[in-house]
């Protein structure tokens, strides 16, 4: 099973693991890295090469929150030296559950990414436009939304 690690500036990845938890339960190589003031990219590669370590994992997928941000460089230097590891920037709920449930089914980590990036992107939903006039199909009776 490929490893999943989530970092971001202050605690936003630690609550976001916390998140999934409650929606599917307990996930297995599932970590957290937080990244807060006084530390620097050295603390960062060190919290990660320390995951990396503890697991006998196929694979390594960082979600992280801004490209170019301090969690997002470390984890390009760790990807820079590993097999089969990759980043992804703009971490949110629905791409988070999304890699959980698709990685069960592959140990290939490019796979996950693109699960990621789809899942991320369509996770995003703005009320104004589910609920506009032109969003709802004129043509049946029912109320479902052209989504």
């Amino acid at each position: 099973m490929i490893n999943l690690i989530v970092a971001t500036h202050g605690k936003m990845s630690e609550e976001t693991v916390n998140l999934t938890k409650m929606v599917l339960g307990e996930s297995e190589l599932l970590d957290f890295v937080t990244f807060v003031p006084g530390e620097g990219p050295e603390d960062l590669i060190e919290k990660y090469n320390n995951i990396i370590s503890k697991y006998d994992s196929e694979g390594t997928l960082f979600l992280v929150d801004l490209f170019g941000g301090s969690p997002y460089n470390a984890a390009c230097r760790v990807v820079a030296e590993t097999e089969n590891t990759d980043v992804i920037t703009g971490v949110n709920v629905p791409m988070l559950l999304e890699v959980l449930d698709a990685r069960e089914e592959t140990n290939d980590v490019s796979e996950l990414v693109q699960v990621a990036k789809n899942s991320g992107i369509n996770g995003i939903k703005i009320f104004s436009e589910l609920f506009s006039a032109d969003a709802v199909d004129d043509d049946d009776d029912s109320d479902e939304l052209d989504l």
